[in-house]
């Protein structure tokens, strides 16, 4: 087998993983631990950016959208959170009228951006009626802006304040305008861990049934995990797999973003942060197992924009998109960039500058334009 940079290790277990990704064969989850395990970050880098390079050439993606986070006051308390406020101490935080959500959309005429991404912490009075409502006026007032909005967790909650079915409630969303899902609240799926970081929220069965709805009536969403803090390799396998099986079952992921823990100013501060030689190799072990994942992003905003870059070399082919400075989920909780924006030209240097082609897409990856470089 040919692989550019690839050298083969004396590990026999590991070569035949070399094999079977040469030869597009899916990797046990018993693979996925040994890579974690022994793969160095050269032998899964370059397995990594073989198969990005057969999938997308070299493209990489992102596309021009903006967040709007209606509130940071929350009924659960996840110890890796530094973003949101209890709702007893609901003053310390931020909670947004409709009128001033739909301010924030105005902000943007005239502009090209193709989605909103609506996100941020469960308010009880925040409610199924309310968040249908808002996505009624931003889909009245521009309906041509993609409305992808509320993770499980967001949905959850709602449905079960509403007493309806999460059938139900999802197409109530869907009528509204709502057209997709992010992928936020997936965390770690095993249950030894999720009692420990994030106890009182949604289970993994509950996140993947809503998942599986959406997908069911038309929906595309996407998918994360939290990595780096008090999982292990197995149980990183383990949530990916739960998560490939699902996308055989419905194809209805559009990407998966691995999410870098970060420990500032929340319960689990005495946590240390994962390595960047870390965060490469869990993107590119993701590439290589998460094979029926055809998109694989890299978030900036929580990375930074240097990290971020590095990872379009072990399997990364999306960097999500333009954003804005109202996106402060991760900037409050360490995060390198501080004021997470990026214009389109600054996010087609980051990409050419690794011999990349920008490509802006859309928020279901139809390609909208093709970057090419500037002759000198």
């Amino acid at each position: 087998m040919e692989i550019t940079g690839l050298k083969l290790p004396q590990d026999a277990a590991l070569r035949n993983i070399a094999e079977k990704v040469y030869h597009r064969e899916r990797l046990t989850e018993e693979e996925g631990v040994l890579l974690f395990e022994k793969g160095t970050l050269g032998f899964v880098g370059a397995l990594a950016d073989w198969v990005a390079k057969g999938l997308h050439g070299n493209k990489v993606y992102f596309n021009r959208n903006f967040h709007i986070e209606p509130t940071n006051v929350c009924v659960f308390s996840c110890n890796f959170c530094s973003y949101s406020r209890k709702y007893q101490h609901r003053d310390e935080g931020w909670e947004l009228t409709q009128d001033q959500m739909l301010d924030i959309v105005k902000k943007y005429d005239g502009q090209p951006v193709t989605e909103v991404h609506i996100v941020g912490g469960v308010h009880p009075k925040m409610n199924l009626e309310f968040f249908c409502e808002v996505i009624r006026k931003i889909h009245t007032h521009r309906p041509e802006l993609h409305i992808k909005g509320f993770t499980a967790v967001e949905l959850d909650y709602m449905f079960r304040k509403a007493k309806l079915s999460v059938e139900a409630g999802m197409k109530l969303l869907q009528e509204a305008g709502l057209q997709s899902l992010p992928g936020g609240g997936a965390e770690i799926f095993a249950p030894e861990v999720r009692d420990q970081i994030c106890a009182d929220k949604v289970d993994a069965e509950g996140w993947l049934h809503i998942h599986e709805t959406a997908h069911r009536i038309g929906m595309h969403t996407n998918a994360t995990m939290l990595y780096g803090h008090i999982e292990q390799y197995a149980h990183r396998v383990d949530h990916m797999s739960r998560l490939r099986q699902l996308q055989d079952k419905t194809g209805g992921f559009n990407c998966f973003i691995p999410l870098k823990f970060r420990n500032k100013d929340n319960d689990m501060s005495h946590v240390p942060e994962a390595s960047i030689v870390e965060d490469l190799r869990l993107y590119a072990i993701s590439r290589l197992f998460m094979d029926n994942f055809r998109n694989l992003k890299a978030y900036w905003p929580m990375l930074g924009r240097q990290s971020a870059q590095l990872t379009l070399s072990f399997g990364v082919n999306d960097l999500d998109g333009t954003i804005d400075d109202t996106t402060r989920i991760y900037s409050m909780a360490g995060a390198e960039e501080q004021s997470p924006a990026m214009s389109t030209e600054d996010i087609c240097d980051l990409i050419t500058a690794v011999g990349k082609t920008p490509v802006e897409r859309d928020t279901l990856y139809h390609e909208l334009r093709v970057y090419e470089p500037i002759s000198a």
